[in-house]
């Protein structure tokens, strides 16, 4: 399956992201990825889409990832809700103590 998702570009503690096609069983930094569809700049908060060739794709059965859909849902390319990317909080739970027997 085809997944449209995030690749992370550029130097350390500067990054920068370009949206590409890639097969879902491959890793993103592999390089095999098919076309690049766009980039996303989180310091200047830009972002360029090449909006023909994605709806092309998810038209014939990509997938876009959760961040890329709710990027894709912001530019108003593909109608829905966002979906929540951050993880919930794992509840820790209390061991129970174990109380000192007096003897």
């Amino acid at each position: 399956m085809l997944m449209i998702r995030l690749r992370r570009i550029g130097r350390k503690n500067d990054p920068n992201f370009q949206v590409v096609l890639v097969d879902k069983r491959r890793a993103t930094k592999s390089g095999a990825f098919l076309e690049i569809l766009g980039s996303y700049d989180p310091h200047k908060k830009t972002l360029k889409l090449k909006n023909e060739r994605i709806m092309h794709w998810i038209q014939k059965g990509a997938q876009p990832s959760d961040t890329v859909h709710n990027m894709l849902v912001k530019q108003k390319l593909t109608a829905g809700s966002k979906i929540n990317v951050v993880p919930a909080p794992k509840k820790t739970e209390e061991a129970p103590k174990a109380e000192a027997i007096s003897a």
